[in-house]
């Protein structure tokens, strides 16, 4: 969700044009410097510094034509098939600037990364930990007076589903305010097969990209906070850095999962050893790069270097290292995202 001044280059026509997601729009104050390029159109956010002045981190993409959810398919997988889908009348998210098309790309990615495209993987609960992992996000839900190490993510979801307009169960209504309905990972496992989880988890499938317009938010909240949060002496190099990414083709795609899979990052008290692995520190570890795959191939590179802190920082007892080559997988989707 994070200033002296920058100039950047949008076409003439949409010099006018800024985003208009509401935590970053009330950011907004002054425009670039307006120079015409037809070939891209520009999305601008804006993040601050100490010096108070307006610093813009410019989002470019290819022009697409506008596209309805009906013309963007997904495909099922056979275990997805099987599962009897009741009828979940869920609103068709707007996405920031307009690019329906885009939403639904990055929510099945999300979808693909989190779940390996599987239904039945939208209620969770990973091996040796104490929470559960619901929906696209694997959002954290906690059982009831449980400690939230990682804070508890899935109720704010389910609110957002409620406000627009997603009927919920009556018993998931009643665990959001009670914690998740599960002591323990097989309590939840034993219950999979049953006709409540199961519909639930196809209300979760049904929901998908509703779930990444939430994530999306989320993570573009994130980007002023990004740069305000930086030692002075790398806010620059943290600035051109969210800059190169957000103006590679595809560069949304990559800060939204990053921001979903690992966090923001934004509390310097977190991690281990006093050392995160969210947004801000792979953005912190990244060579000054330019947009386009030097950037896109940097941030992938620099995010598995911070997950490989990561492990070395952490409990040997957790056997972390397991977590590598999986993490590796999908670090790789940022080189060449579309």
């Amino acid at each position: 969700m994070k200033s002296h001044s920058l100039n950047v280059l949008v076409p003439a026509s949409l010099a006018v044009a800024v985003l208009s997601l509401s935590a970053c729009s009330q950011q907004a104050s002054k425009q670039g410097t307006i120079k015409s390029k037809p070939s891209t159109s520009t999305k601008t956010y804006y993040v601050e510094t100490q010096k108070q002045q307006p610093k813009q981190v410019v989002f470019q993409q290819q022009v697409r034509p506008q596209t309805s959810p009906k013309q963007v398919p997904h495909r099922q997988t056979t275990s997805q098939q099987q599962v009897r889908r009741p009828v979940v009348q869920a609103p068709r998210p707007q996405a920031p600037g307009g690019d329906v098309a885009e939403l639904y790309g990055i929510g099945d990615k999300i979808f693909k990364n989190e779940t390996g495209g599987r239904i039945d993987q939208l209620t969770h609960w990973n091996l040796r930990e104490d929470f559960a992992s619901m929906g696209i996000g694997h959002f954290t839900w906690y059982p009831a007076n449980r400690k939230q190490r990682y804070g508890n993510t899935f109720p704010g979801l389910l609110d957002y589903l409620k406000q627009n307009g997603v009927q919920l169960p009556q018993w998931i209504q009643k665990a959001r305010f009670e914690g998740a309905p599960w002591r323990t990972r097989e309590e939840l496992m034993r219950a999979k097969n049953t006709p409540q989880v199961k519909q639930f988890s196809q209300l979760l499938y049904n929901t998908r990209h509703l779930q990444a317009k939430y994530i999306m938010d989320r993570a573009m909240r994130a980007m002023p906070k990004l740069v305000k949060t930086t030692p002075p002496h790398l806010r620059g190099l943290v600035a051109n850095n969210l800059n190169a990414v957000a103006n590679s083709l595809g560069g949304r795609y990559v800060l939204v999962d990053y921001t979903n899979f690992k966090g923001e990052g934004l509390s310097r008290s977190g991690g281990y050893k006093g050392q995160n692995w969210g947004l801000l520190q792979v953005l912190e570890e990244m060579r000054p790069s330019r947009p386009g795959p030097q950037a896109l191939n940097e941030f992938a590179d620099a995010s598995m270097r911070v997950l490989e802190r990561r492990v070395r920082n952490s409990d040997p007892r957790r056997n972390e290292r397991k977590w590598l080559p999986g993490w590796r997988n999908r670090t790789n989707t940022y080189r060449n995202p579309i």
